[in-house]
């Protein structure tokens, strides 16, 4: 059976089609309009549309072109008593129609075109299945050679003290050299795509465990985790096992979106990772999702401040006081605020007379996989 989308301005012809194509066994949802049948097929899905030309207002290739747009899988018929076969074989190659009914129609002639129509719909779909299974397929074996080939990199932003300026900790950004899953957002949306984020945590832990295995003692590393980790606090804690020696010189970075996508194990999971020594921080605070409930909620080690509220700040009383705010909440829990973002001389400025701890950004240096020269000189104090 088939959902068909009956569009003609003559009532007598779409009941005639209604009850045509209802006897065959279809479903039919009859339209006097296109710009009916556009409301129509907004709310609802169709496998075939059966449009007349001759429509009032909208005519009805113009009604198949939107409706291609709108809904790429279903199949558009176009109806006519009046062919002109040079506009229709142009419509047809630009693949806005796919077949032609021409009027006046037997029943058998309806049903037939409406069948075949199906048929060719299921042919589509097989190699359409098909080839999603094979690029499926290829880019599962694409993200399994960029796990295990050498291509992921976790390239690092220096954190720095807001008075001193010198360097504190580093925030490890994914990194990779592979041809097509050049980028950490491909890499992400692969693995979340196969299943693959537990690998991918697995290894974005070894490398940076290979990180602390360098840096000094006094830095610490700061390290994001994906919402869905959260979701299995088994997992999470299997992925950050290489990271247990330097845990309580790693933190792990949580936004409010896990809290906000329902994942019933954030607790279990905050805990067992604050158990195992890693701090926690409250990342993107004010980019939208985020909210001061999380604070109280987590108590976090750090508050990372959202470069929405940095940019410009220099020239902002509100975002200064905002700040101001934040830093004296943080001093009052114990907690350490850092600034993301910082792009100028004049944010910075701002941001150290507001009280924030420690500054991060393009103006104290871009993520890059070789240490910076100035390493040696960090303190372990703010």
């Amino acid at each position: 059976m088939a959902r068909i989308l009956a569009v003609d301005d003559d009532p007598l012809v779409r009941r005639c089609i209604s009850r045509i194509l209802v006897n065959a066994g279809h479903e039919v949802v009859p339209a006097g309009h296109g710009a009916d049948a556009l409301q129509i097929a907004s709310d609802r899905a169709f496998d075939v549309a059966l449009v007349d030309y001759h429509l009032p207002f909208i005519d009805g290739l113009e009604v198949l072109q939107r409706l291609r747009e709108v809904q790429p899988g279903c199949l558009r018929i176009l109806v006519t008593g009046a062919l002109d076969l040079p506009m229709i074989m142009d419509a047809v190659n630009r693949g806005e129609v796919m077949r032609v009914v021409e009027k006046p129609f037997e029943s058998a002639g309806l049903v037939g075109a409406v069948e075949d129509a199906m048929t060719a719909r299921r042919r589509m779909m097989e190699v359409y299945q098909v080839q999603e299974q094979a690029a499926s397929e290829h880019e599962r074996d694409m993200l399994v050679e960029c796990l295990e080939g050498g291509h992921l990199r976790l390239a690092l932003q220096p954190i720095v003290g807001g008075k001193s300026g010198d360097i504190r900790a580093f925030e490890c950004l994914l990194r990779s050299n592979h041809s097509v899953l050049d980028g950490p957002l491909s890499i992400i949306r692969a693995a979340e795509r196969h299943q693959m984020l537990p690998q991918l945590g697995q290894a974005v832990s070894r490398h940076a465990a290979d990180w602390m295995g360098q840096l000094p003692e006094n830095i610490k590393l700061f390290m994001n985790l994906h919402p869905d980790e959260l979701a299995d606090p088994d997992g999470m804690c299997a992925s950050l096992e290489p990271l247990k020696p330097w845990a309580e010189r790693v933190v792990l970075e949580i936004t409010e979106r896990s809290r906000l996508q329902g994942i019933e194990a954030w607790d279990e999971s905050v805990e067992r990772v604050t158990a195992m020594g890693f701090a926690i921080a409250v990342d993107d605070l004010g980019a939208g999702y985020s909210s001061l409930s999380v604070l109280a909620e987590l108590q976090p080690s750090f508050i990372k401040v959202d470069m929405s509220i940095v940019r410009g700040i220099d020239c902002d009383p509100r975002k200064q006081r905002l700040v101001d705010l934040l830093c004296r909440f943080a001093d009052a829990t114990g907690a350490t605020l850092i600034a993301e973002g910082v792009e100028t001389g004049e944010e910075a400025e701002a941001l150290r007379g507001c009280g924030a701890h420690l500054l991060q950004g393009y103006l104290f240096g871009k993520p890059s996989t070789d240490l910076p020269a100035s390493l040696g000189d960090a303190t372990a104090s703010a």
